[in-house]
């Protein structure tokens, strides 16, 4: 595999999830870079918004991940309207609100594994002949979720776990055709979504209070983004932001284990989830929800 620099300039970018959060500041961060994007959402204002960034070199595209034919015209738009796609970034996803396994209900485990897991995997899978005849990039959106106890959002979890396999598969997979696979492993970023399903939430907050603080420390969308684009220019295999979390996963097998040990036996986790069970399920929140889902949530 070439490491020398990938030099983004005219590169051609197609991002899914990209109107906010982490898709929509990594966005901005490409085009500063001088690349192009494709930015595919199933917000319906996604061209006009993606207009707003860049007439010249931003096209939005409404698509839904969960369906792999509208992802194929994504593709096929921006190869129309750019000549190429160079690099796809499987980024758009979905958090369920906090519940134990026990009340989440099926339709939101289903919606969960759809959009993170089958969205991920049609995403790369629609892009990929693109990104192999350009001999391009694939990136993937993780989370330490991947390697740390999930208790109150085990699909979130099980979800990100999937996407690092995916990875790992990938790297391999695509090596003989020079295409290189980045997973982006980021723990809390301060987006709507974080806002939403955690800060409005106070059984979580009480959750997150019992929990050593360094887990708990933040990092803003741009940071996430430029995390992102280094290694794109790298061709690097991982990123992880807070860089706290690298000897984590490093260590893994050593630290998972010691504190699920530790987690059971704190009573006031224990205490904090048996509230969790006993409120119910709640639906899921999506990433960059339409202004029609946001006043759904809110009614």
């Amino acid at each position: 595999m070439n490491r020398q620099r990938y030099d983004l300039a005219d590169k051609v970018v197609l991002i899914t999830g990209g109107n906010g959060g982490i898709g929509g500041a990594t966005a901005r961060e490409l085009l500063r870079r001088g690349a192009r994007v494709v930015i595919a959402d199933i917000d319906a204002t996604t061209p006009e918004r993606a207009a707003t960034l860049s007439p010249e070199r931003a096209l939005g595209v409404v698509a839904d991940v969960r369906n792999r034919a509208s992802l194929d015209a994504a593709v096929t738009q921006g190869v129309e309207r750019f000549g190429r796609i160079d690099v796809v970034i499987a980024n758009a996803g979905l958090l369920a609100k906090a519940a134990t396994l026990r009340n989440t209900p099926t339709a939101d485990i289903e919606a969960t594994l759809a959009v993170n897991v089958t969205g991920v995997a049609n995403t790369v899978a629609a892009s990929l002949e693109q990104v192999i005849a350009h001999q391009g990039q694939v990136v993937l959106i993780s989370s330490v979720f991947a390697f740390i106890n999930g208790m109150g959002t085990i699909p979130y979890a099980m979800s990100k776990a999937a996407v690092e396999q995916l990875g790992r598969g990938l790297r391999m997979e695509l090596a003989d055709d020079r295409v290189s696979v980045l997973t982006a492993y980021f723990s809390l970023v301060q987006t709507d979504m974080i806002a939403r399903g955690v800060d409005e939430d106070p059984v979580v907050m009480e959750l997150l209070g019992t929990l050593p603080k360094a887990m708990l420390k933040r990092i803003k969308p741009a940071d996430a983004a430029n995390a992102i684009v280094d290694g794109l220019e790298a061709r690097s295999t991982r990123v992880v932001r807070p860089g706290l979390w690298r000897p984590v996963s490093a260590l893994r097998g050593v630290v998972g284990p010691a504190l699920d040990d530790r987690f059971v036996a704190d009573r006031r986790i224990l205490d904090v989830l048996v509230r969790l069970d006993a409120r119910g399920s709640t639906k899921p929140v999506p990433i960059n929800p339409t202004p029609k889902a946001r006043k759904k949530e809110l009614a």
